[in-house]
């Protein structure tokens, strides 16, 4: 993991992220739990290590600049994380941004509990898992809500925006800009397309965005 710890620092600095050593020690002791839980609860299709820490952490790192400078870092905000699967971008999240409050929400309840115990091993405070589905939880009390390559934009929108406050955000993590999907989303429902960027995932040659949404007037 030596190796690895080297990788994710020139990664973070690529991307213009500074992690301090506990953060960086998060992150592998969270790749190694995967591959450890991997074996029995299929948390992930990818196997190999090296894949894991590009296709998933480093991917799920890609998001964190983004986020920062939309939102103020030490204020407290509430981020809820759809189809989190095994802890994707949430985990990731909770690690570099140690003021917000993350919720994993995923219907597949051998992953939430997988989020449970990462969160007790990392000693993330601010990290919890809710098993079940997004249509179902509360309402108006994120301040922002984020999937990665989850559902169509239109489908996110319509299960996902009801957990929004008023003025709260939808961010999707995509592999490229789908035009298709812009159109639906705001001739179908009440999102509609705030803005979009390309992302630059670190040893990674594939396309990444991450698409904004907001509510319509």
């Amino acid at each position: 993991m030596s190796d690895f710890n080297v990788r994710l620092s020139q990664a973070a600095k690529q991307m213009g992220l500074s992690l301090d050593d506990k953060q960086r020690q998060d992150i592998l002791l969270y790749l190694e739990l995967i591959q450890k839980w991997n074996k029995t609860y299929n948390i992930t299709a990818i196997k190999d290590a090296e894949q894991i820490l590009i296709q998933h952490l480093f991917d799920s790192l890609s998001v964190i600049p983004s986020l920062i400078e939309r939102f103020d870092v030490s204020s407290p905000l509430t981020v809820l994380d759809v189809g989190s699967g095994g802890g994707l971008p949430g985990v990731i999240i909770a690690i570099c941004c140690p003021q917000w409050q993350i919720t994993c929400i995923d219907a597949v309840e051998k992953k939430t509990t997988f989020i449970t115990m990462v969160a007790g091993r990392l000693g993330l405070k601010n990290l919890r898992s809710k098993h079940g589905r997004i249509e179902e939880y509360i309402s108006n009390t994120a301040d922002l809500v984020i999937s990665r390559a989850f559902a169509s934009l239109s489908d996110f929108a319509n299960w996902s925006g009801h957990t929004l406050k008023l003025d709260g955000e939808l961010a999707a993590m995509k592999g490229h800009y789908l035009e298709d999907e812009v159109a639906e989303l705001e001739s179908s429902t009440d999102w509609q397309l705030s803005s979009w960027h390309k992302l630059h995932v670190v040893d990674m040659d594939a396309e990444r965005c991450l698409i904004w949404m907001s509510r319509k007037d």
